[in-house]
């Protein structure tokens, strides 16, 4: 028979839903007893959701059935060690640290996306230069280390310089302060790092960069729902975060992937972008949905509440160097995707 130790390795295997890690690591797993009649485990999910939780019975049962030939319970905690009713979903239990303010900066808007190649990062170019023209002071935080494309959109070359205190200088194109892996790497330079490393450096993009006085800093999510955007949900205090999705199904059914990840660690989405929504003819002004359309339509209706804006296609980003052209203009090269009603106070209100 396994001792519980054992099967405390086990379940490390189990992922908790919506994320890369899994309930161990999180330290949801709070007692293993093996009994002569049974197994029982207790686990303290951080949400009251029935699907997470039933999801969770269900991947550790199955987990330990390979390992005990014994009956195998699950019993699910209250945040204050009681045995929880799954009938009666609870509320989200607090289970993340509190997240202290970014000096001098007064919301934080986190722009994210289940999929990689919808478009997150021109999105996010477009809602900072939105934001910028409607008066507010914005800084973007480009957070894919693994593939930074802030830098090429928007035609920075310069590395940034450091305060005689250390901390990073980010550079500024188009009134937007920007700060990127990318203006610390080569051009061809790849980053071939762990996890704690890229978790290490986004909390020096948050806490050592002087960043000054700003009303929104945007930042732009790498693809995904892994541990570099949990990391920086649970160190940036997020006033919201939009999800960019694209028309196919595929991309859709990431989107929801994306609003529970949100929703996990209490961060209201404050709407869904969905890019390349159709295409323009540039002869006769015909709209051609290339990618299928309806997407908005085919939610379930616990998301129709969502804020949904569709962006066309624009032919501009496949032309080489148009994306990031060096204008001497002082208006912004960034590829427009579409008119944003941009109403920060009300967007980001407290």
């Amino acid at each position: 028979m396994p001792s519980p130790q054992e099967l405390l390795e086990s379940l490390k295997s189990v992922k908790y839903p919506g994320f890369s890690r899994d309930i161990v690591s999180f330290g949801m797993v709070k007692d293993i007893a093996v009994g002569v009649s049974r197994v029982v485990v207790q686990v303290a999910p951080s949400t009251g959701n029935k699907d997470v939780i039933d999801q969770i019975r269900r991947e550790v049962q199955a987990t330990l059935a390979t390992q005990v030939e014994l009956p195998i319970e699950v019993e699910i905690l209250q945040p204050g060690g009681g045995e929880r009713p799954t009938a009666q979903p609870q509320p989200q239990a607090h289970s993340l640290p509190p997240k202290p303010d970014i000096p001098g900066i007064q919301h934080v808007i986190a722009v994210a996306s289940g999929k990689g190649g919808v478009g997150k990062s021109t999105v996010s170019a477009n809602l900072a230069a939105a934001l910028a023209s409607a008066g507010q002071r914005v800084g973007i935080l480009d957070a894919d280390v693994y593939g930074p494309s802030m830098p090429l959109m928007l035609g920075l070359t310069q590395r940034p310089k450091s305060t005689p205190e250390k901390k990073i200088i980010p550079l500024t194109k188009y009134g937007l302060k920007v700060m990127s892996m990318g203006l610390l790497l080569a051009e061809e330079q790849a980053v071939v790092w762990r996890g704690p490393m890229v978790d290490k450096l986004l909390t020096e993009f948050l806490r050592n960069v002087e960043w000054g006085e700003l009303d929104i800093l945007v930042i732009d999510l790498p693809p995904g729902t892994g541990d570099a955007q949990l990391s920086i949900c649970q160190k940036a205090p997020l006033s919201g975060g939009v999800i960019v999705t694209t028309p196919q199904d595929v991309a859709l059914m990431d989107v929801r992937r994306g609003v529970q990840m949100f929703q996990e660690v209490k961060v209201p989405v404050l709407g869904v972008v969905e890019n390349m929504s159709y295409l323009v003819c540039s002869s006769c002004g015909h709209q051609a949905h290339v990618f299928s359309q309806g997407g908005a339509g085919r939610w379930p209706s616990s998301f129709r509440y969502l804020c949904w804006v569709r962006f066309r296609c624009c032919v501009i980003l496949s032309r080489p160097g148009t994306a990031a052209r060096r204008s001497s203009s002082r208006s912004p090269s960034i590829p427009r995707l579409g008119r944003l009603s941009v109403l920060p106070r009300r967007c980001c209100s407290s």
